[in-house]
């Protein structure tokens, strides 16, 4: 018989690999609606989940009142007033294992993720390398709850989800007619950021087409790119630092296609039910990383023996003087946007 009563997930970052756990959580549910779970991860990303049912969310201040093993232990406290049945831990980093370790020590049930690390050194390393697809991340994440005794087959479909247009974005909204390209063209690591030259001119592309295009994600630096972009292309709306996570979501809803790097801009579009074209560099999608219910058809990516070196973007491409990323032109990231937007 599966496991009842609560679940505590652990899931602490970072951004995309916790938009991927509410894709696995929202199914989860549908399947097990007996079962209750109480989410753990740091508060920016609560949006993430919140409206799927049957889920508390309960955030983890790492740097405040959770630092340390004296904060941990605080957490495990306050987590033990839910009563937990299990707990799942989907991150396996030093913070989530001592804290299971302080639930298995009084006495819970705890399953951890199998990343897969054996595996991921083989389809990165240089010498001998051993290309082949691996396990989603997703399945992953589902292998934990599989392990604890639920049942759960996840569709990998896309989920369309229906959302209300936040009121101060409705002007981008007025014309029904044209279509709604989003682009996140940045990430936590430089390697994996199509370069900015090349994206200046798949957008200026794109707006030549006359397609409304929505640039999310980053910090000062990259909302100052973005001004450059919005500035010089007139269907440009630079969205940075203008709407809370929540409101982006609810945009993100609304476009017809994402174009992003191999970053949480994939991941929450997958979560509002958009379809993407994925932009890859020194990473690749056979290591498991791919968004929620996208396609592999939808990736955009040069063949180097070389390639993938890295899981996470943290190192430097490897396929010679030029990174692959470079490789990728400008008119073949354009006409894969243009055949997924006439097809559908």
């Amino acid at each position: 018989m599966p496991l009842k009563g609560k679940i505590i997930v652990l899931r602490f970052s970072a951004m995309g690999d916790v938009a991927m756990v509410a894709s696995v959580l929202r199914e989860f549910l549908v399947q097990n609606p007996e079962t209750e779970l109480v989410m753990v991860s740091r508060a920016a990303f609560k949006s993430f989940f919140d409206e799927i049912p049957n889920l508390t969310f309960h955030p983890i201040e790492p740097k405040t009142s959770h630092k340390g093993i004296l904060g941990l232990y605080k957490l495990h406290n306050e987590l033990r007033k839910y009563n937990p049945t299990a707990i799942a831990d989907l991150h396996d980093n030093l913070r989530s294992r001592l804290l299971s370790t302080f639930f298995r020590l009084a006495g819970y049930k705890i399953e951890r993720i199998d990343k897969g690390r054996t595996e991921k050194k083989a389809l990165t390393q240089s010498k001998n390398k051993i290309f082949k697809p691996l396990k989603q991340t997703v399945e992953r994440y589902a292998d934990v709850f599989r392990i604890l005794g639920f049942k759960l087959n996840l569709s990998h479909q896309l989920i369309k989800s229906l959302k209300k247009i936040p009121s101060t974005a409705k002007e981008f909204f007025t014309n029904k007619t044209v279509k709604k390209i989003g682009i996140s063209p940045f990430a936590q690591h430089i390697y994996k950021v199509y370069p900015y030259d090349k994206m200046g001119k798949v957008i200026e592309q794109l707006d030549g087409l006359g397609y409304e295009i929505f640039i999310f994600g980053g910090g000062n630096i990259e909302k100052a790119i973005a001004d450059g972009w919005k500035n010089q292309f007139k269907n440009v709306k630079n969205l940075i630092d203008k709407f809370t996570l929540r409101e982006e979501l609810d945009i993100i809803a609304n476009l017809d296609i994402m174009l992003s790097m191999d970053s949480a801009g994939m991941h929450m579009a997958s979560l509002m039910g958009v379809p993407v074209v994925s932009i890859w560099g020194p990473t690749h999608p056979y290591a498991g990383f791919l968004g929620y219910g996208q396609s592999l058809s939808d990736c955009i990516q040069i063949d180097h023996p070389n390639r993938p070196n890295s899981i996470y973007g943290n190192k430097p491409c490897m396929c010679g003087v030029h990174p692959c990323i470079e490789l990728i032109s400008s008119e073949s990231v354009v006409n894969k946007i243009k055949e997924r937007v006439e097809n559908g």
